[in-house]
């Protein structure tokens, strides 16, 4: 009785094409790629809301300027007169309900940083949106 002889596997073959296509690396592959657009995707859709004006703006007119100083020992002054921090927002709110107004905030390099951040704050809690910040260019190779 002849016995059958054993088929070696495809990869074995020495000299012959292999037929069989190892798609694992394929696989791979596009598993990668779908990893990657699911953690991209969230990051290009990301907004960030923007009040814009809309339409013709209007005519410009000059804009009343405010200067809001801070001196080194934390003292205010607002448009070179002395301030105290408990008369600040209720100037502040004036300032904002002032339509064409402006707030320049320029503090000294030695001004208190808790100090600056109090007047900033009420800046802010009085809704002040045309806010500049003055005299910052000196700071520009300051060493971090």
């Amino acid at each position: 009785m002849p016995r059958h002889r054993q088929v070696p596997s495809l990869a074995a073959e020495a000299g012959g094409p292999i037929s069989e296509l190892n798609t694992t690396p394929l696989i791979d592959v596009m598993l990668v790629l779908l990893i990657m657009f699911i953690i991209t995707i969230p990051i290009t859709t990301h907004k960030v809301p923007l009040d814009l004006p809309g339409g013709i703006p209007p005519a410009r007119s000059e804009p009343i300027v405010h200067r809001l100083n801070l001196d080194q020992s934390g003292r205010i002054t607002l448009d070179g007169a002395a301030l105290s921090e408990r008369d600040l927002p209720a100037r502040l709110a004036a300032i904002s309900a002032e339509p064409t107004s402006e707030l320049h905030l320029r503090a000294e390099s030695e001004t208190p940083y808790d100090r600056f951040d109090r007047v900033l704050a009420a800046v802010k809690r009085a809704g002040v949106t045309r806010l500049g910040l003055v005299d910052n260019e000196r700071f520009a190779n300051a060493a971090g």
